[in-house]
Parts: structure tokens; C-alpha cells; sequence
């Protein structure tokens, strides 16, 4: 199965880019379909990354980022590099995504995703507001229609 969890706050402007790519997704109707897929809106939930990465063989991740790169530019980075060796926080409140990829590592290697991969879209304004900002929709679109082929590859690969 693979798991497709959107982090992220709608009432952020650009930090609402991961549950707007998802929403696309969604818009998919064979993706919505598909037996070997799980589409999540974990919002700003870490705890729920941890739970929807259970039984998965391959666990996606979206969700913006700020790293000083020009609005709207997409990173693919490898799950790994977010597996910490730093103690997550004890307050569930405070438990981000990354966090919840290190608690999922330790509880249980054998039933942690064989392939984590994490898409980040820089963001340009956080500011409160429900619309994103011009490049970040763009990057959106960008994302969705990458992550439409990959999936349907993937999941037709599974099905046969």
C-alpha cells in the first residue's frame, strides 16, 4: 500500500501547499479508486503521519517549507534525512512529521515504509489567508501532475 499524507495549515496562505496538492489528488477519480492507495489530510497533525505510515510499503509526505529558495521551488528528499537521532518531543502537541518518521523508525523497523519520500514547495507568505501565493500554486500544479504519473505508474505496476 502507499500511503500520501498532506501536512500543512489552509489558514496559512502558502503553508496550506501539501493539503492543496492532496486536494488535487483527490480530484483523481482513479486515484481515489485505487485499493492500493491512502490519501490523508494529516493538517498539522504528526501524530497522524505515524499512523498512516503503519502497514505501508511506501509512505509520501507533503508539505511546504522555508529554506531561503525561491518561492515555489519543489525539493524530493529522501525520508531518511529526516529520521533524527535527537529525543521527540513528550508533548503530543508538539510532535511534527519528522518527528513522527523517527518514532515510526524505533517502534518498529520491520513495519516502517521500505520507501519514504518527503515533497517540500518553498513557500513566499504565511501570512493568515486561505489563498496561496502565485508560484506556490504553480509548484502545486507542478506536484500534482508529477505525483498523478508516478502514482498511476506505481499502482498499475502493483496491480499486474
Amino acid at each position: 500500500m502507499i500511503a500520501v499524507v498532506a501536512c500543512g495549515n489552509l489558514a496559512r496562505r502558502d503553508d496550506g501547499a501539501g493539503p492543496a496538492v492532496l486536494a488535487a489528488l483527490r480530484k483523481d477519480p482513479l486515484l481515489v479508486a485505487a485499493p492500493g492507495l491512502r490519501l490523508l489530510d494529516a493538517a498539522t497533525d504528526g501524530l497522524a503521519v505515524l499512523f498512516a505510515a503503519r502497514g505501508a510499503r511506501e509512505l509520501i509526505v507533503i508539505d511546504a517549507c522555508r529554506s531561503g529558495q525561491p518561492p515555489g521551488a519543489v525539493f524530493e528528499v529522501p525520508g531518511e534525512a529526516f529520521v533524527s537521532r535527537r529525543e521527540p518531543p513528550r508533548d503530543s502537541h508538539a510532535l511534527r512529521w519528522d518527528d513522527a518518521l523517527t518514532i515510526a523508525q524505533r517502534m518498529s523497523a520491520a513495519s516502517y515504509p521500505a520507501t519514504v519520500r518527503v515533497y517540500l514547495i518553498e513557500v513566499a507568505d504565511t501570512g493568515l489567508g486561505l489563498e496561496l501565493s502565485a508560484p506556490v500554486a504553480a509548484a502545486v500544479e507542478q506536484l500534482n501532475g508529477r505525483l498523478r504519473l508516478q502514482l498511476h505508474r506505481d499502482l498499475r505496476v502493483r496491480a499486474a
